[in-house]
């Protein structure tokens, strides 16, 4: 009996070692993996405090200011006018900064008016939208009945750049720019969108009445660095639609309005043909109301060509209505009736024609578009048209 209880005793302190060993180990693992929880925590905050070090440091420091170099003086020293307040001081830069500097850089000051840094351009973001990211899909071959108006504008704005070896080789200077006018809806815009598409150059569009500002000076300071941009992104076309909005004839009727319409055609105006030169910039606009244009804008140098975008005739109507109507199932529909029946029309008035038409089919469910819609249609176009539209040419 004796040995048999020694023999249990043996055996349960055997168990009892072994489950304590057991537990041991069990604890080390736990504990080794809240170290490692702890040691990628403590990353992730030393993270977070080296961003919150850099955002106070960022607090912390003083701001710059932007100054333009107005001259390029002896022994490293340089001439600064601080943009807002014009004030004008010189400084002295370290050589290699000083070898990086010309008139008409922007450069970034501090309190002790010392040079931190070069900026470069830096261009109203007004101004930046204006530039067109990607060509419009209208072509020449969308445009129907201006065969003569589109070669002049092409002569002198698109070839010049795409082909300016033929101006070289005969030894003239091409127009600089062009003035579009018409009626409302001959396709003077339309123009302008092909010429987008057809030229390689950085094309610029706006209108007139985006560089009419509240503000004394605003908008001749829109109008300077529009052109500043187009100058640095040349060869480039400057397109300005509806541009009576800021070309009007001057008055004096003493409003502070119209004195500030005023400065800002004065700055177009020099900017078009002033003592700088404007370089590879060709220049497009187009308005209805080229009675109301100031006498300055309209002389050769500025705008070298005027040309009319008339009405379409007959032939050109035809064409137009081909071009709007050539992805429509038609069905048995009498062209020249229809371009009979649309005398004095604007191109953009057969556009809705077509539609028009369009819209009668697929309210029918029909499968193509008939004759009797294209009447209904012109019908309906002339009634919503108001009589005395085209006063305004």
């Amino acid at each position: 009996m004796e040995n048999e209880y020694n023999s249990n005793m043996e055996d349960s302190i055997l168990n009892t070692g072994g489950d304590s060993e057991l537990t041991s180990k069990l604890k080390l693992q736990d504990y080794e993996s809240q170290i490692l929880d702890l040691k990628v925590r403590n990353e992730e905050l030393g993270r977070e405090v080296a961003q919150l070090r850099r955002e106070n440091n960022q607090l912390k420091r003083m701001p710059l200011f932007v100054a333009v170099v107005v001259d390029i003086l002896d022994k490293g020293e340089v001439y600064l006018r601080q943009q807002g307040n014009n004030q004008e001081y010189i400084t002295h830069v370290n050589e290699d900064l000083f070898r990086q500097l010309k008139p008409g850089t922007k450069v970034a000051v501090n309190n002790a008016l010392s040079i931190v840094r070069i900026v470069g351009n830096i261009f109203d973001s007004r101004v930046r939208v204006m530039e067109l990211d990607e060509s419009p899909e209208v072509t020449f071959e969308h445009i129907g009945g201006l065969g003569k108006e589109i070669e002049e504008v092409r002569e002198a704005v698109e070839y010049p750049l795409t082909k300016p070896h033929i101006y070289e080789q005969v030894g003239v200077d091409p127009p600089k720019g062009i003035l579009l006018y018409g009626a409302p809806g001959t396709g003077k815009t339309l123009i302008a969108k092909a010429v987008a598409h057809e030229a390689k150059a950085t094309f610029i569009r706006m209108s007139g009445s985006e560089l009419v500002h509240k503000y004394i000076g605003e908008g001749a300071q829109l109008v300077r660095e529009l052109f500043s941009l187009a100058r640095e992104k040349s060869p480039s076309i400057v397109f300005i639609d509806e541009i009576d909005a800021v070309g009007s004839t001057r008055t004096n009727d003493g409003t502070s309005g119209s004195a500030e319409v005023q400065r800002t055609l004065m700055q177009l105006l020099a900017e078009m043909d002033g003592f700088d030169t404007r370089g590879d910039v060709r220049i497009m606009a187009a308005t209805n109301r080229v009675d109301m244009l100031d006498p300055a804008l309209l002389r050769p140098g500025r705008f070298d060509r005027v040309i009319e975008i008339p009405l379409p005739d007959a032939a050109a109507r035809r064409e137009i209505l081909k071009i709007h109507s050539r992805k429509m199932r038609l069905e048995g529909v009498d062209l020249d009736r229809i371009v009979e029946m649309t005398e004095n029309t604007t191109g953009a008035e057969l556009q809705a024609v077509c539609r028009e038409a369009g819209m009668m089919a697929v309210r029918r469910e029909a499968t193509g578009v008939s004759q009797d819609d294209f009447l209904k249609a012109v019908r309906k176009v002339k009634a919503e048209v108001i009589p005395d539209l085209r006063m305004y040419t």
